[in-house]
């Protein structure tokens, strides 16, 4: 039976999901918004969860097809550049060790590039076995194509995955592939999550596994 808390596999989103990266994403689009003429609190509030891409076009739809690449480009570069304060959030650590230990499949979807997720994921300390970006994809979140290419690969039907996101984008794209979603920061979703530590309490519960603590 289709449940949250026995899925066939986890599908994290990464950045405000796995990774803690809320300063260095803010201070990007804030320094971005700056140099391009947009209101800062403007970008902040239409960044989240989407492709940088789709987010430039949006706040700068003056901005033909070649200036919206490099528009994203130079965002992009400020991310790059700013790491200093990325963690796991709470409960990933944890989250992803009973994950292994259970014998359950995993597997990062982002919106962010391969350069991004790897430098952001390794400042963090976190190996996922497979990692998913935008640049696996045509369409970025709310498009669910990340997500189903992910359940493709592990081998699972979407309707058995569980996706785990922080941003309403994510929630969608987890929606429209047919599986079943958590969520953190109180958005509405088929369980609504306090941490990853949470989850990591319900799948374990679900598996009758002691988790050896």
């Amino acid at each position: 039976m289709r449940s949250y808390s026995n899925p066939e596999a986890v599908l994290l989103d990464m950045d405000g999901t796995l990774v803690d990266s809320d300063g260095a994403v803010e201070r990007a689009w804030q320094s971005w918004a700056i140099e391009y003429g947009v209101d800062p609190a403007l970008a902040l509030a239409n960044a989240h969860g989407h492709p940088a891409p789709t987010t430039a076009a949006k706040l700068r739809p003056d901005l033909d097809e070649d200036q919206i690449v490099a528009a994203a480009a130079r965002q992009l570069t400020f991310q790059y550049e700013d790491l200093s304060d990325v963690v796991p959030t709470a409960g990933a650590e944890r989250l992803l060790s009973e994950l292994d230990r259970i014998g359950l499949p995993w597997a990062v979807v982002t919106s962010a590039d391969d350069r991004l997720a790897k430098a952001r994921l390794a400042a963090a300390g976190l190996s996922p076995a497979l990692l998913f970006t935008i640049e696996d994809v045509e369409r970025g979140k709310p498009d669910p194509e990340g997500y189903l290419l992910a359940a493709k690969t592990l081998g699972v039907d979407p309707a058995g995955c569980l996706v785990v996101e922080d941003s309403e984008p994510g929630l969608a794209a987890g929606r429209a592939a047919g599986a079943m979603t958590a969520s953190l920061r109180g958005l509405d979703a088929d369980v609504e999550l306090t941490d990853l530590g949470q989850l990591a309490d319900l799948l374990v519960e679900s598996r009758q596994v002691p988790d050896g603590r």
